[in-house]
């Protein structure tokens, strides 16, 4: 069966009973997000809530090394040619925005299928899913702090309500991962399965819910969220704005240099880098 929504980067297979498989599609990148592929986000949630045939979805990654890692940071050479990012901050807020306000209005159940590395916008991702299935050689995490920015897309909106609040704050400042072990013992995932069982689980599982009565699966998932939506209104813009500020730290641009000379980062050199 051919590609059902023909967009660049995802790849969209409508299966038998309804249950639409969509496939983060750059593996050479490990699934990283380029801002067409970012673009194309909003837009895809918006075809598969239109979509009435479908009544399951399922999101993974294409290969075997990664679910998605997130921002590809191969331009970040722009932040410091000048370019930065001022220009396109309108972008980032309503740009990132959207993304996460379209997924979740996707009436669908959505499962997410973390065959790899689920990093930064990736995990947001997976963790946006109603299910998250895990392979047990995965890991999952929102290092956005080891690029001296604020997890503005998502990440304090759902680490914190996920993982109960310290915890979720810890890993916001630390940028630590998890595996798979740990996030199943978070209660961050549902399943974790051996990698080659991964796919099989979520037929198994899609096939299970794509068989019940569609509204009444609607409705609980629109209930089930509404307090992380109410989480959403409160949070979002305000997490994308600081995230923009971040944009233009000399944190951020110490992160940058050192990712391009390949070593660790040395934070804290810029004095008038503090919090308003």
């Amino acid at each position: 069966m051919g590609d059902r929504y023909d967009f660049t980067y995802f790849r969209t297979e409508l299966r038998e009973a309804g249950i639409l498989w969509v496939t983060f599609d750059r593996p050479e990148r490990r699934n990283a997000i380029n801002p067409e592929m970012h673009d194309e986000l909003a837009p895809l949630f918006r075809r598969i809530a239109d979509d009435r045939e479908v009544r399951v979805v399922v999101v993974t990654g294409a290969g075997d090394k990664a679910f998605c890692v997130g921002a590809d940071f191969s331009g970040m050479q722009d932040n410091l040619d000048g370019a930065g990012y001022e220009d396109g901050f309108p972008e980032l807020m309503h740009g990132s925005a959207a993304v996460v306000r379209s997924q979740l209005a996707v009436p669908q159940p959505m499962i997410a299928v973390v065959n790899g590395d689920a990093l930064g916008l990736g995990a947001t991702i997976a963790l946006f899913c109603d299910i998250t299935l895990m392979a047990d050689g995965a890991r999952i995490g929102d290092p956005h702090i080891h690029a001296g920015l604020v997890a503005g897309d998502g990440g304090t909106v759902l680490w914190p309500l996920l993982m109960g609040l310290n915890r979720g704050k810890e890993y916001l400042m630390t940028g630590d991962l998890m595996t798979a072990a740990q996030a199943l013992g978070y209660g961050l995932v549902n399943h974790v399965h051996p990698r080659d069982e991964l796919a099989a689980a979520a037929d198994t599982l899609a096939a299970r819910i794509a068989a019940g009565p569609a509204i009444a699966v609607q409705f609980n998932k629109r209930l089930a969220n509404t307090e992380l939506l109410d989480r959403v209104n409160r949070v979002l813009d305000a997490s994308l704005a600081m995230e923009a500020i971040t944009f233009g730290t000399a944190d951020h641009r110490e992160a940058v240099r050192a990712f391009l000379d390949k070593r660790a980062p040395r934070f804290g050199a810029g004095k008038r880098d503090r919090a308003l």
